[in-house]
């Protein structure tokens, strides 16, 4: 076997195709695979409407696209392409089957670029390929386009809704996740009312129905609450729990902060105090322990005992036991003598409804904070995004109910 038929079969190229050279440029790192077709070949093309037709090449365009590296070389494929006229006149080029999506790269070298960012920042992708940025956000977005136009929301019942920010400060996205099969299948800019009309459009176009979904998981954001009511007029709305906790933690950590000055036992105990405690550490035990044993009057202590005792009450599996425990814990909480936690009880009373809700659908939302999570972890690798849209393509990729190898067959083989 010649190092052409090698290649060729490592690179399945098949006739008409053929390869013609390798050519190996040492200084350079670099390796071209020349190729060629057999003259008098019979080509076809078909446009984007289905429309096909075949021919002879009428004339020829060089084009090179870059392909995996060979070692520690960059290997680039270069062929006289063929163009082929239609019974109307029209010319067109035809399409290589190793030919990528986007212009000069093929369709394994995108299936490993796309690997790569779904597993690490873009610029350390771009420094590990010496691939500019830009167009590896340009194919991720593009890929990710092609995906989301295949999308099936048939069946979508039961819905997340949560919002994250681009950058600190910053503007906001939101996120739609599907509960049952724990996927983003929705994220757009903003975190107002508005979002919810945008995803009743996408909906409706990837052949849903508002009237289907019967649930939905959202935090008590007034313009998340209104656009469930106008857009979603069959859904339930449930509170997430993973909010309302979220919401007695930050009261928790402002009366520590309030206090910290005048006792002692505070200091160095945020986490004491916001942490399960099957989840703290040693340390973070003992300081927990040290201020239950100062026997003061710590007001951190009493909103912390508090918070753990609603997390234990939102977790009853019975409508009327939760009732009236909320009512015991609201009596407790409202005459607690602190302001942080009196207002967080307020809260929860004004949206009664919704709390009660989430305990009698028993919803599973803990995917939301799941899907937090790793959306904070991928925007701190990436210290931050340039455009929204960037981290709407990333979001997509790594949480969404998307598969790209049905775009690129390579991908899923890398």
């Amino acid at each position: 076997m010649t190092n052409q038929q090698l290649f060729a079969a490592a690179l399945n190229i098949s006739l008409p195709w053929y390869i013609k050279a390798l050519n190996f440029d040492e200084s350079n790192q670099r390796l071209d695979i020349e190729i060629d077709f057999v003259t008098g070949s019979t080509f076809s093309y078909t446009e984007d409407d289905g429309t096909s037709w075949e021919g002879k090449a009428y004339d020829t365009v060089r084009k090179s696209w870059r392909h995996l590296n060979f070692f520690q070389h960059e290997c680039y494929l270069n062929a006289r392409v063929p163009r082929i006229k239609s019974g109307t006149g029209k010319i067109n080029r035809v399409i290589p089957p190793w030919e990528g999506k986007m212009n000069g790269f093929t369709l394994l070298f995108e299936a490993m670029l796309m690997q790569l960012i779904s597993v690490m920042p873009v610029l350390k992708v771009q420094k590990m390929t010496n691939v500019n940025d830009d167009k590896l956000w340009s194919m991720l977005e593009r890929y990710v386009s092609e995906a989301l136009g295949s999308m099936d929301l048939s069946e979508l019942k039961e819905l997340g809704l949560d919002e994250t920010s681009l950058k600190k400060g910053h503007k906001y996205i939101s996120i739609f996740v599907d509960l049952l099969k724990r996927k983003v299948v929705f994220v757009t800019e903003g975190k107002d009312s508005s979002v919810l009309s945008q995803f009743a459009e996408f909906l409706k176009d990837h052949n849903g129905k508002v009237e289907n979904i019967k649930e939905t998981s959202i935090d008590m954001s007034a313009a998340f609450i209104k656009g469930v009511h106008q857009t979603l007029p069959e859904a339930n709305i449930n509170f997430d729990k993973f909010h309302l906790i979220q919401s007695l933690n930050k009261a928790v950590d402002l009366v520590r902060r309030q206090e910290v000055a005048k006792h002692q036992e505070l200091k160095g105990a945020r986490y004491s105090l916001l942490k399960n405690p099957q989840n703290l550490t040693k340390y973070q035990r003992k300081k927990l322990d040290d201020i239950k044993l100062s026997k003061k009057n710590i007001q951190s202590l009493k909103a912390y005992n508090i918070r753990l005792s609603f997390q234990e009450i939102i977790n009853i599996k019975g409508v009327e036991e939760f009732e009236e425990q909320f009512k015991k814990w609201y009596f407790w909480a409202t005459h607690s003598r602190i302001d942080p936690i009196i207002k967080v009880a307020k809260s929860f009373k004004k949206h009664y409804d919704g709390i009660v809700s989430l305990v009698r659908s028993g919803l599973n939302n803990g995917i939301l904070e799941g899907i937090n999570s790793i959306v904070k972890a991928t925007k701190a690798k990436a210290r931050g995004y340039k455009k929204s849209n960037n981290l709407i393509a990333i979001i997509y990729l790594m949480l969404g109910d998307i598969d790209i190898s049905e775009i690129n067959k390579d991908y899923s083989s890398i």
